[in-house]
């Protein structure tokens, strides 16, 4: 579930985990901003995969994780007791142990992150990464060119890298021609559609369909 680009708050996270929770599915929030105020938030609803937006060096990948734990290991704010994710402190010893209930994913994309992208993945307590060509794209001067090849070169590169650092890497890319190719380099997870753009294209396709079938066969049909 996206709260950087869609209008989702605290409380419909809150009942998108819900709804979630019913089904044998793990729900990954993606954050608007690396922001230890909000991280906290969502991990105390009890989302427990998160992915932060714009991490483009190795302090900002500390910072992440620094945000996803307790001191004296991070700096996440301490509220279990009204937290769903400690089942309101019914968890056993959810204080001591609660980043290893939590898998967190950074994003990669911009050009000095993809420069970064070895150094941000070698972070302790990042799981993995994930590139964003549509924000990489404009960051390089290529605004809306997504499956550009210089963009898709740089993919590959924050692919190499993050790989060599051990941690799995992941992409968006809905253009089916680029997920094909990004699989093949070795792209551990792929987001490939949104729920949004699917309801667009789909009823897109159901209104061309019908329209075409009421449309006259000739203009001389048109003319009676």
């Amino acid at each position: 579930m996206c709260v950087e680009h869609a209008p989702n708050g605290v409380e419909s996270v809150l009942a998108q985990l819900q709804a979630a929770a019913a089904y044998p599915v793990t729900a990954v929030v993606r954050i608007p901003a690396n922001d230890a105020v909000i991280i906290k938030q969502v991990l105390d609803l009890g989302a427990q995969n998160i992915l932060v937006p714009m991490v483009n060096s190795a302090a900002d990948a500390a910072a992440a994780v620094a945000a996803v734990r307790y001191p004296p290991r991070g700096r996440r704010g301490v509220g279990s007791a009204l937290g769903r994710s400690a089942r309101w402190n019914r968890v056993d010893d959810y204080l001591a142990d609660a980043d290893e209930h939590v898998s967190l994913f950074v994003q990669v994309e911009t050009v000095d992150a993809v420069r970064a992208a070895g150094e941000i993945a070698a972070v302790d307590g990042i799981d993995g990464v994930f590139v964003g060509p549509s924000d990489l794209s404009a960051s390089m001067g290529l605004l809306g060119a997504q499956t550009h090849p210089e963009v898709v070169a740089a993919v590959r590169a924050a692919f190499a890298a993050v790989t060599a650092a051990g941690k799995p890497v992941g992409v968006n890319a809905f253009d089916p021609d680029a997920a094909r190719g990004y699989l093949d380099c070795g792209a551990a997870f792929m987001l490939v559609g949104a729920d949004v753009a699917l309801l667009a294209r789909g009823s897109e396709a159901l209104a061309a369909r019908y329209c075409a079938a009421t449309e006259p066969e000739s203009s001389e049909r048109a003319s009676y």
